[in-house]
């Protein structure tokens, strides 16, 4: 992985900070574009970009890595006016609208949870924080079980998106989130 950016020369600075502002304009036009592409755009080699971001997942990871962190105090809000296992379902749904409106960030969770990979990068280290907060609340009331690992909501969450993340699919998607956490419930 790339070295912190701190530690990086002040070209690499300037290479890595034009290459995530070019990929996050590239997603919000809703283009298909290749990570070649990409950097072609931003004016850098291939090598320069797979430097700093050796798959499309890092990419897309960083450039969502600060939009993310608003879904922390939707949950917190959510715990304060529902009950834990509803604003799970709640919060899951809102994360499904914040991915939906994010073009690549559904594809880049669901390549991480099929290599394994999910729980690591900014992204989903965020979604495994809220979902921790979350799950803890709901186990504290009673209303979720003890043993269920953040991780594999979030797997859960990217396999549910996969299916059912188009924003015409949204009473699939609520169909499925009320299985997965009617699934949570302690028995």
């Amino acid at each position: 992985m790339t070295p912190p950016r701190s530690t990086l020369r002040a070209d690499a600075q300037r290479n890595r900070a034009h290459l995530i502002a070019t990929a996050a304009e590239v997603f919000a036009s809703g283009q298909a574009i290749s990570l070649d592409a990409i950097a072609k755009r931003a004016g850098v080699g291939n090598a320069t970009l797979y430097r700093h971001f050796p798959t499309r997942e890092d990419l897309v990871e960083e450039v969502y890595r600060d939009q993310i962190r608003p879904l922390r105090d939707d949950a917190r809000a959510l715990l304060s006016t529902e009950e834990p296992a509803e604003a799970l379902h709640a919060w899951m749904l809102r994360f499904a609208a914040w991915a939906g409106e994010r073009r690549g960030i559904c594809e880049a969770l669901v390549a991480m949870s099929a290599t394994g990979r999910f729980g690591t990068g900014p992204v989903c280290d965020e979604v495994q924080q809220i979902l921790g907060m979350v799950l803890e609340a709901g186990a504290e009331a009673g209303e979720l079980r003890r043993d269920i690992d953040p991780v594999d909501i979030g797997g859960i969450l990217a396999g549910v998106l996969s299916v059912a993340g188009a924003p015409e699919q949204r009473a699939q998607l609520d169909r499925m989130l009320t299985v997965v956490v009617e699934g949570l419930r302690p028995r």
